[in-house]
């Protein structure tokens, strides 16, 4: 009863009222919140804090920006759902809301649109040495089978690309970066997509901190897209997205074949050429998942492709314990 009062107390405001509508629709910073409401920071921030203390919201720091969006888990989520359910978005209050709402996503699109504009052909030049994208994406969803996800996790998510293909079928997305560009495009495209339940968050994946990133539950796929050949310790960013999966779940790795473009190194910051089967099997059993599938996806003789794309499928045995990145076998 007291979670409730509290929960209750906490939204009987005007303002507050107004916070949580907006803040199940989108999550955003003090700043972002502050041009939509029109009122001074200190006074949203004061209200922002109450309503995290009731646990309505959730505070999520990212480098030097701090994100809130409407609380997910906890005793008060349930009742910020059935309030923000309760309120009349036609309401004049509320639909002014709504449109520099619209505002701020419309400016965001195009400050994502702009940096990934400047950076496409860098992108462009990786993409053109092996078979198209889609080709890949289509084959992580054949080895992850039509079988719901509950809580998908996406390491180094980059622009959400992988919750875009993957978030329609699973319950919860969240994906992990530390780049706010990257961050940035991400929640455009999830955005874009309609994609509501799908979220990014700030994150160093080789050691991801709870604090920073809220309640993290257990994934039933985690996904690591292209970003292991960019790691001086790859294996350790495996043993730490093991610890995130759940009893039973898998984990989905995309990279590189071994090769020898040595010119990678230099041009596009790859510490990594490439990883074998036997490899990854290892980092595997270190981690306490199994390795269960891989599948090649060569070139397929495209002009000029040089590179072969592995998947490795990795599962969790129920009850198997795992260790944290760094600590002994």
């Amino acid at each position: 009863m007291h979670d409730l009062l509290e929960g209750l107390k906490a939204v009987a405001e005007p303002t507050r009222l107004r916070l949580l509508a907006l803040l199940a629709r989108a999550e955003l910073t003090v700043t972002e919140i502050t041009q939509v409401l029109q009122q001074s920071q200190p006074r949203v921030s004061r209200h922002l804090r109450l309503m995290v203390e009731a646990g309505l919201l959730r505070r999520y720091p990212e480098g030097t920006w701090v994100l809130y969006r409407l609380a997910e888990d906890g005793p008060a989520a349930g009742l910020a759902r059935a309030v923000d359910a309760l309120i009349d978005k036609d309401d004049p209050v509320f639909a002014e809301d709504a449109a520099r709402l619209a505002a701020i996503r419309k400016a965001r699109a195009a400050a994502a649109a702009d940096y990934f504009a400047a950076n496409a052909d860098r992108w462009g030049e990786i993409r053109a040495l092996y078979l198209p994208e889609e080709a890949v994406e289509q084959a992580i969803v054949e080895m992850l089978g039509p079988k719901r996800i509950g809580t998908l996790l996406d390491l180094g998510t980059g622009t959400g690309r992988i919750l875009e293909v993957l978030g329609p079928r699973a319950g919860r997305a969240i994906g992990i970066d530390t780049s706010h560009e990257m961050l940035s495009i991400a929640r455009a495209n999830l955005e874009r997509a309609g994609l509501a339940h799908a979220q990014v968050r700030y994150g160093n994946m080789l050691r991801l901190d709870p604090g920073a990133l809220g309640v993290m539950p257990q994934a039933d796929v985690a996904v690591l897209h292209h970003v292991l050949h960019f790691l001086e310790h790859p294996q350790d960013a495996v043993a730490e997205a093991a610890r995130l999966v759940a009893p039973g779940g898998r984990m989905l790795i995309a990279d590189f074949a071994p090769h020898g473009l040595e010119h990678l190194r230099e041009s596009h910051a790859h510490r990594r050429l490439g990883f074998a089967d036997r490899e990854v099997r290892a980092w595997a059993e270190h981690a306490g998942l199994k390795l269960v599938q891989t599948r090649d996806l060569p070139p397929a003789g495209a002009a000029g492709a040089q590179l072969t794309v592995k998947l490795w499928l990795l599962e969790k045995p129920k009850g198997a314990a795992t260790r944290r990145a760094g600590e002994a076998a």
